[in-house]
Parts: structure tokens; sequence; C-alpha cells
């Protein structure tokens, strides 16, 4: 089978524009989380979110395009132009067999939203014509192909806050079996909007601490109530390792192995064990052959939620046993917040940029971690130290659990 590298990385985010600003603004603890400038959270329990500001979709496509897209294709518009720029694919040809899958866990909401207000009040006629392909999560995927002329397989994830991560594999695996030689992967998200944070703080998987937005997410804290809903992109171009030295392209570093599982469990709820988390993440270790002892971070799924962290955290202890004591567990929604289908391409981009520039952020929302937790490495501050395997984990709800090994050059 053949190796995957990667070799070009984008993002939009609650903390960076893109990849630069994300290394710097990584390296300082920068948090995106603020209260909500999108829509009137008066009559709202929750009213904090982790907002992309500022964001002029016209710096990326023409202004038809930008009236017409929802939120979420805008953003993965804007990733995907940077990822490509960055990989620095030159010519057509390979275009022709380019695998795109941009992931989105809810796809256009903010279209569905606004056109159903403006059927309630004016009736059927006035629905746009454009509500279908504007609101359907693969759209990512198909607007990516359609601006940047990729003809290769095309498609979408949709496995909740786990998506973006099935992605990644989702590519890797295209590449390792032959049929493609570069993939587009990657995640979008735009759910900021009045129903969404509604639901999600009813049904109590958000944080409330709204007096106190820059310490709301409080990954593996004893006091953490729950995720902050955050917006943006994430894609990353992965090749073949052949097709990426042939071209002389910046390799990163490589995905080395991956597992998926399913925890058969519960709708939202994470099996309190960590058991499915834990065989995808030696599954993972499996595939990558990979010595356990050799991984040194855990950029973990990490969301904030009560029963969350303490499933993911027996996971790891199950997967590497002692070892899980000796590596540094990081949540990186402790600074941009919890991206939904998006979070796992933008955290896995972050772990990418922190290994190849050696250092680990910290978590400075991080006061004191559970009784069980306590003899665990979480770094608070930022440190410097270089990094060679890492693994990345997503879950969502459903029980989808998927981790990936990755080795950086």
């Amino acid at each position: 089978m053949r190796k995957v590298a990667v070799t070009g990385l984008g993002t939009i985010n609650s903390i960076a524009k893109n990849t630069k600003e994300f290394k710097e603004e990584l390296k300082k603890m920068t948090i995106g989380i603020d209260h909500i400038t999108q829509f009137d959270t008066t009559d709202h329990k929750v009213k904090i979110a982790a907002e992309v500001k500022d964001f002029e979709p016209t710096l990326y496509m023409d202004k038809k395009l930008a009236r017409r897209y929802d939120r979420f294709l805008q953003f993965a518009i804007a990733a995907t132009k940077e990822a490509l720029e960055d990989s620095n694919l030159e010519g057509e040809d390979w275009k022709e067999n380019a695998a795109v899958i941009v992931a989105s866990g809810i796809g256009g909401f903010k279209t569905l939203y606004k056109e159903f207000l403006k059927m309630e009040k004016k009736g059927p006629r006035v629905v746009s014509p454009f509500l279908i392909p504007m609101m359907i999560s693969d759209m990512a995927s198909g607007v990516v192909s359609i601006e940047f002329g990729l003809k290769g397989p095309n498609f979408n994830t949709v496995s909740a806050c786990a998506s973006s991560l099935h992605a990644i594999i989702m590519g890797s695996m295209l590449i390792r079996h032959g049929y493609v030689d570069v993939a587009i992967v990657g995640g979008t998200e735009a759910t900021i909007d009045p129903m969404p944070i509604a639901a999600f703080a009813n049904m109590m998987a958000l944080s409330t601490r709204n007096d106190d937005p820059k310490t709301a997410s409080r990954p593996f804290d004893k006091d953490r109530d729950g995720f902050v809903m955050a917006e943006g992109a994430g894609v990353i171009v992965l090749e073949s390792e052949e097709h990426a030295k042939k071209r002389n392209a910046n390799i990163y570093g490589y995905v080395e192995g991956f597992g998926m599982t399913g925890d058969a469990y519960h709708i939202s709820a994470p099996d309190e064990n960590g058991t499915g988390a834990a065989k995808a993440v030696e599954l993972a270790l499996e595939d990558a052959k990979v010595d356990p002892e050799k991984v040194k971070l855990a950029n973990c799924h990490a969301t904030s939620t009560p029963a969350g962290d303490i499933a993911e955290t027996r996971a790891l202890r199950s997967a590497f046993g002692e070892h899980a004591k000796k590596i540094y567990i990081q949540g990186t929604k402790s600074l941009v917040g919890h991206g939904l289908g998006a979070a796992a391409a933008i955290e896995f981009i972050g772990m990418v940029l922190q290994m190849k520039e050696g250092f680990i952020h910290g978590m400075p929302s991080l006061f004191e971690p559970n009784d069980e937790l306590k003899d665990l490495n979480f770094p608070k501050e930022t440190i410097e130290e270089k990094v060679e395997y890492a693994i990345k984990n997503s879950f969502g709800f459903g029980g989808h659990n998927a981790s990936i090994v990755y080795k950086s050059l």
C-alpha cells in the first residue's frame, strides 16, 4: 500500500483566517470564544460561541457566488483555496482524478432557517429554488470540486462531530489503494444560529458560562459544563508519497494509520468506559505499525462535556496502559470551541502545525482536572517540544469513533 503524505493545509476559524495566524494564535493560546453577535440572544440561555469575526467571502469568490452560498460553503472554499496554494500543485492534469471529501455534520442550516421563516411569513411561493443545494451537506464537496475543477471521487462523510476525521481517513484510503494520487479532505460548519444553539442548550450539551466566555470551554476540568459551539473550516491536501516526491512537494508528514469503530451504545452519550474509542485507537496504532510508546501527543476530541472527557481518557488508558500518563493530552476546543463536523479537520491542522514548529499549546481554561485525571499529563501552558508521533481522536453522536496516527517530519 502507498504512503499518504500531507502537503497542504488551509483553515478559517475563530482565532485565525489562515494557517500562519493559526500557528501563532495556538502558540499564544488565544481563545476565540465570546458573546454571540450573529443573532439576538436575549431569550436564549446560552449566549456565547466561537464565531469567525469579520469574514469577507468576496476575498475568496465572486460576489454572485458569495450572495448565493450558505456560510458553510463559503468557509469550505476559503479553506480549500489556502490549502491548494500551500500545496503548490501546478498544472491541470492532477485535477482529473483528484478526490474531494469535504465533510459537514449539519450543512446549510442558516439557509434552511432563513427560508423556513420566509415561508412561514409569506407562504411557499417565496421559498428559494436554491434552498436544497445550499442546504445539503454534500454540497461542500460539490462546490469545492466546481470552484477548483477537481474531477475525481467526490462525496461527503456525515458522522456528526467525527465527520471530518472520517473524511481524512476516506481520502487516505483512496490514496493508499491507488484509486487517486491527490485527495482534498476536511470539514466545514456554520451553525451559530438560533435553533441549533437552543437545541444543543436544551439537551444540556452547551456551556452556560455566559459571564466568563473565555473560560467556558474547559476540557478535562472538574467544573466543565458543556461545549461551546464554533464555526469554520479545515481542509488538507493529501497525496501519495510518490506523487508528492516526484514534484518535490513540501511534505509536512504522513497519515500512518487509522481506526474506526462504533459504540453501539446511545444516540448522544458515549460509552462511559470508552470501549469503542479505545478500540479505534488500538486499531490506528496497529494499522500504523507504531510502538504505542512512541506516541507523545494525543490531540483529543475533548469537548468539555462531563461524560465525554472522562470516557476519552479511559479509552487512552485502555489503549496505552501506563504510557498514557506520559502522553501530552491536549484539547484544542479549549481555544477554538467545537466546530462540529469541521472540528476534527481544524484540530488536525493545528496538530500538524504544532508538530512541525516544535511546540504543544496549553489549555489555559484547565484549572483543576477531575480527581480521576490528576495523574495524566495536561499542558496548561505552551511548551517547546518536538513530537514525531501523535494520535488524533474524534467522536460523534451515534457512537462514531475515529482515530488517526500521524507522523511529522
